[in-house]
């Protein structure tokens, strides 16, 4: 069969997408399931498996390459990059290579030629081929040399980057990097130059991992100009800060990485911001409401005027949740208008500007200019300066609904981050509905997660009586397995603290209560903690109580729990 019949006999295309793919074959050249993946119609590994099985050779799996590099007479480290070709084994008279293309002849010979010796060809990933070749240049240039030692001049040494971004090995090793923060669910990577190397990093569920197989620091000035050219960038400018963005496509998915690089004294450390487009929920009830919170938030969501805010740190999904919560609102009915730093995510019906400090369009001054257009709903991105809340507020006094975030620990600090911007109690009291605050925290993997017992002093000492059933003594935790990568969770889910602006709380605003005593305040009228809400979660089994512990308790405390659980 033909690899096309075959991934369409298994599911992974329609017979539409191969004739996409055959119109543009004829415009690209080279083999048709390079193009399907090329397209984002199907994964590499798909076609792998196909491709394996109409060639009849086996699929090497990223375990059986070599740690340690073959050191073969007559092979050159450009050919290898070249056409994608990695050693797997030798014998006194074979070669056992993979390779992306094996079923090219002209890889085949152009080996025995150069080597002497009969070779066997198998079917590689390009991602696991790219690896093991890393590795191998990695272990063979142990000697680094400075941009300053090889290159007279700064002109010469951009033209040099430049070059380098250009070619293919490096090409592909950022493709690499990106489609791997795409197999992980990553949120951000992070590819830092260190004394002792580059370090590659990914955030997967807000939690740092070191890559295993870092690029070489050779090629870190390489690696950070071909990330800077695809983000459009200044690659000339090394020694300030920038910021950029790259649209791209990956294996059916539409990414939008956030570019960001700031010099250090090691090279250019980048970190990129991924957003998946295909993977965004835009329903509050997907992103963990619990159901008395959530009605409460919708009712305050569904008030015709006023400001609602939500806080957190960053990452913490305020944005998402503003999205989705915009999503509930009948935009064919409402005038919705966003001013945002970046615009995220488009939506229907909604006008979304985009902040451009370059111009001078700043927050305060596209909030000026939109009280023009008669909106009925205005989100801001963020409140970064007392000029754009004084306006948000007047907004909200003049009858909008204003929807912001505010960068405070909880929702009471709201309050008195609003004051130390220049708004004034009564302003406060008249304006604000509602601030909600959120974290992220990890659910547990559904296939290892396992049953804790615990003594009655630990549930009593961390909270959990009041949400346990009566008798119940058990709550789960994450052993690690296969499906988590030995983590112990998949996927994150959100925590909540609902601050409501009631008559009550408007009397303790106005009698100048601090942070504190508003958030005491609204706990006796019922307001549940972050924590308390992760509790919630860690009864139903959602969540371990080490994660909601490790989102919401210092440092201190989590010790002392911790040691009472186990």
């Amino acid at each position: 069969m033909k690899l096309g019949d075959l991934l369409v006999s298994r599911n992974k295309v329609s017979v539409r997408d191969i004739e996409r793919a055959l119109i543009a074959q004829q415009e690209m050249g080279g083999y048709i399931g390079r193009v399907l993946v090329q397209l984002g119609l199907v994964s590499e590994l798909d076609v792998a498996e196909a491709l394996s099985e109409q060639l009849g050779l086996a699929l090497v799996a990223a375990a059986d390459y070599p740690e340690e590099p073959l050191e073969i007479k007559g092979l050159a480290t450009d050919f290898l990059f070249n056409r994608q070709v990695a050693p797997l084994a030798q014998t006194e008279d074979v070669l056992r290579f993979a390779a992306v293309l094996p079923q090219d002849p002209f890889i085949r010979k152009a080996l025995q030629l150069a080597t002497g010796c009969q070779v066997e060809l198998c079917l590689g990933l390009e991602s696991d081929i790219n690896a093991a070749l890393q590795r191998y240049l990695g272990q063979e240039d142990d000697t680094e040399v400075g941009p300053g030692d090889q290159y007279a001049g700064d002109e010469e040494f951009i033209e040099h980057l430049r070059d380098l971004a250009s070619e293919a090995p490096v090409i592909r090793l950022v493709n690499q990097i990106i489609h791997r923060a795409l197999d992980l669910g990553a949120s951000d990577v992070h590819v830092e130059p260190f004394e002792d190397g580059l370090h590659l990093r990914y955030r997967v569920d807000g939690v740092i991992q070191l890559a295993q197989d870092p690029p070489s620091a050779s090629l870190a000035p390489a690696i950070a100009s071909r990330i800077k050219l695809l983000a459009n960038l200044n690659i000339a400018e090394r020694r300030l800060p920038q910021d950029g963005r790259i649209m791209t496509r990956v294996k059916g998915h539409e990414l939008d990485l956030r570019v960001s690089t700031i010099p250090t004294v090691h090279g250019e450390s980048i970190v990129m911001r991924v957003l998946d487009r295909q993977s965004i929920r835009l329903s509050l009830e997907s992103m963990g409401f619990s159901t008395d919170t959530l009605q409460r938030y919708t009712d305050l969501l569904h008030r015709p005027h006023g400001v609602l805010l939500l806080t957190g740190p960053t990452g913490s999904g305020k944005t998402t949740t503003l999205y989705a919560s915009l999503s509930t609102l009948d935009s064919s009915a409402l005038k919705i208008i966003t001013v945002e730093d970046p615009v995220e995510y488009q939506l229907n019906g909604v006008n979304q500007i985009q902040v451009k400090s370059e111009i001078e369009l700043t927050f305060a001054r596209a909030l000026r200019s939109i009280l023009r257009q008669d909106p009925d709903i205005i989100m801001i991105g963020e409140m970064r300066d007392t000029e754009t809340a004084q306006i948000a507020v007047q907004s909200a006094l003049t009858g909008h609904l204003v929807l912001s975030t505010l960068h405070t620990n909880t929702a009471a600090g709201a309050i008195t981050r609003l004051e130390d911007m220049g708004i004034e109690r009564f302003l406060i009291t008249s304006a604000v509905n509602g601030v909600l605050a959120q974290r992220l925290v990890r659910t547990l993997c559904r296939h290892c997660r396992r049953e804790v017992e615990l003594s009655p002093r630990a549930i009593e000492d961390a909270g959990l009586r009041r949400w346990l059933a009566p008798g119940h003594n058990r709550i789960y935790s994450g052993e690690g397995c296969e499906h988590c990568k030995s983590t112990g969770y998949t996927g994150r889910t959100a925590i909540h603290e609902l601050f409501v602006l009631d008559s009550e709380m408007h009397k303790a605003i106005l009698s100048g209560a601090d942070a504190t005593t508003l958030h005491a305040a609204s706990r006796q009228r019922g307001m549940l903690t972050l924590y308390e809400d992760g509790l919630r979660k860690v009864a139903a089994g959602i969540t371990s109580l080490e994660e909601v512990l490790r989102v919401t308790q210092d440092q201190s405390e989590e010790v002392e729990l911790l040691d009472q659980v186990s």
